[in-house]
């Protein structure tokens, strides 16, 4: 009888670390979104502003930006802990580098595949969602200077850039 108590107990001890893995996945995703607009609206428009002004400029024609760079700023603490992750049993820091990478992705999916259309994908839709996405951020790229920007984010809409 002691094996199959044992057996439970160890069937809901995994259950439990699945559980947290994967809650600490989508923590570390949501809070890549306020780590996205602190660096956004304070980095990337305060003193990183000489890589991001290519971003906002409509002068230049090459596919590639010097924007682009925040990529690797971005996917080198996500593949660290990633790598520290699994060299150490899908140690917790795994699971916070998978959160990072994830939302790298969606990043890469939604700003520069729907948004910017760097590829010509995802052109129309009628989401609500997505179309009041886009809207905020063409209102952001409005202002192609360093200061008085609005809407630093990705994911999240602030009411007042939603239409109906």
């Amino acid at each position: 009888m002691l094996e199959g108590s044992e057996k439970i107990f160890r069937i809901k001890t995994n259950c439990l670390i699945m559980i947290i893995n994967i809650s600490i996945t989508i923590l570390m995703y949501a809070f890549m979104e306020c780590v996205a607009w602190f660096t956004h609206k304070f980095i990337m428009h305060g003193f990183l502003w000489n890589l991001h002004q290519d971003h906002h400029s409509k002068e230049h024609n090459d596919f590639l930006e010097k924007n682009d760079f925040f990529f690797l700023i971005f996917a080198i603490p996500g593949i660290l802990l990633i790598a520290f992750g699994m060299s150490n049993e899908y140690h917790y820091t795994f699971y916070l580098g998978l959160g990072i990478t994830l939302y790298g992705f969606s990043y890469f999916f939604i700003h520069d595949l729907f948004i910017h259309q760097r590829f010509k994908v995802l052109r129309r839709t009628k989401n609500k969602y997505f179309v009041n996405l886009r809207r905020a951020h063409k209102l952001h790229h409005k202002n192609r200077m360093k200061e008085h920007g609005e809407y630093f984010g990705m994911l999240y809409i602030p009411r007042k850039f939603n239409r109906k």
